[in-house]
């Protein structure tokens, strides 16, 4: 028996075996409602007799989803537990449809066996021709009516599983509208954080910098002693030149101008040859990727290099960027000696950048190292 064979056949034992226990559910609660029906009308003793009604209630349905995990492949979210209000619902729905099943099962039951004295008749010439073309037709059309009643009330049974025992179109929408919410603060709150970083960056830094060439220039400027002059000047033109590469890396922090002139693989190039450990790239990409994609997989590079460079003690990093199935999936480990902070600021920020796309962060960095820092980012 192959594998589709046997998948229908454990499928036909799956709907058979649900009008079984639908019956028996629907049976239970006739016997529990008759039982608890007092208790259930006296406000002081409804509590309990609701919570031993619903103890019931939930094995009935544990025993349903189970069936359907079984016979139907059927997998559902292991840490959700459905409301009492959805238990009550699918256990009514499913004792009406799984009686009126079996009701469908057998009809085409006995359709079967008409059938079958139909054959023998024709078999033996008791039947006419008129009578038999007319007997067909009637027997293919209910046959065809059955049939069509019967993948209905299976698909049913599907849908009604789905929605009892997972999160509900509803559920999942107003979950999809807090994830959203959560990422647009988060994306606001590591621009803003960005933002102090480029200003403490320039005032701290580049302003500095200035400030001392301004002074070198005006001490040359005063100075009478030429061999004085050419010095404070030499020392005024090193500082210009100290003052445009720290501003030409704060720019590229802003956003590195060689994702738009060069692309992404030439930008992590860029990142490699400014880190001060060796870095080792591997690139797997075919065909362009999407701007926000691209800007994303570059900052998670490039933070985390140079988080591995400055405060790793890292004497070798490797970055592997591999397109895959329509999700970009950005790698980077060092040898450092780990203990790296999810919630530190750099590494918040790049969770909540890669949030905003759909994408998944996923660091690892147990204490003596190494450091591995995976993002995956949706390409569609």
């Amino acid at each position: 028996m192959d594998g589709r064979t046997l998948s229908w056949a454990l499928r036909v034992a799956g709907v058979l075996l649900g009008c079984t226990t639908a019956a028996a559910g629907l049976l239970a609660f006739l016997l529990a409602g008759v039982a608890l029906g007092p208790f259930l009308l006296w406000p002081h003793t409804r509590p309990g007799a609701f919570g031993v009604l619903m103890a019931g209630a939930r094995r009935l349905a544990g025993l349903e989803r189970n069936r359907r995990s079984f016979f139907f492949g059927d997998r559902f979210p292991e840490h959700y537990e459905s409301c009492d209000r959805k238990v009550l619902r699918y256990l009514a729905v499913r004792g009406s449809t799984g009686l009126l099943c079996g009701v469908v099962i057998g009809l085409l039951g006995i359709g079967a066996v008409l059938a079958g004295l139909l054959v023998r008749g024709a078999v033996q010439g008791s039947l006419r021709w008129g009578e038999l073309l007319t007997q067909s037709l009637l027997g293919g059309v209910l046959l065809f009516l059955g049939l069509q009643g019967l993948r209905s009330l299976v698909a049913l049974d599907s849908r009604l599983a789905r929605e009892s025992f997972g999160p509900s179109e509803q559920e999942l929408l107003q979950r999809r509208i807090d994830e959203l919410a959560v990422s647009r603060a988060a994306v606001v709150q590591a621009v803003d954080a960005e933002r102090r970083r480029i200003e403490r960056d320039i005032h701290d830094g580049i302003q500095q910098r200035l400030v001392a060439l301004a002074m070198l220039l005006g001490r040359a400027r005063r100075g009478r002693d030429p061999e004085q002059a050419d010095a404070l000047l030499l020392q005024a033109h090193q500082e210009s030149r100290d003052v445009l590469a720290e501003l030409r890396e704060v720019a590229w922090r802003v956003y590195p101008s060689a994702l738009d002139d060069l692309g992404l693989e030439e930008a992590l190039g860029g990142v490699a040859e400014r880190c001060g450990v060796p870095v080792r790239t591997e690139f797997t990409v075919q065909g362009p990727l999407p701007r926000p994609v691209e800007t994303a997989a570059y900052f998670v590079v490039s933070e985390t290099v140079t988080n591995a460079a400055k405060h790793s003690g890292a004497t070798a990093v490797s970055v592997r960027v591999l397109l895959d199935n329509q999700v970009l999936t950005v790698r980077v480990r060092d040898n450092g000696r780990g203990g790296a902070d999810p919630a530190g600021v750099g590494l918040s920020g790049l969770r909540s950048r890669v949030d905003a796309l759909d994408g998944a962060l996923h660091i690892d960095s147990p204490e003596g190292g190494p450091t591995m820092v995976t993002a995956e980012l949706p390409c569609v």
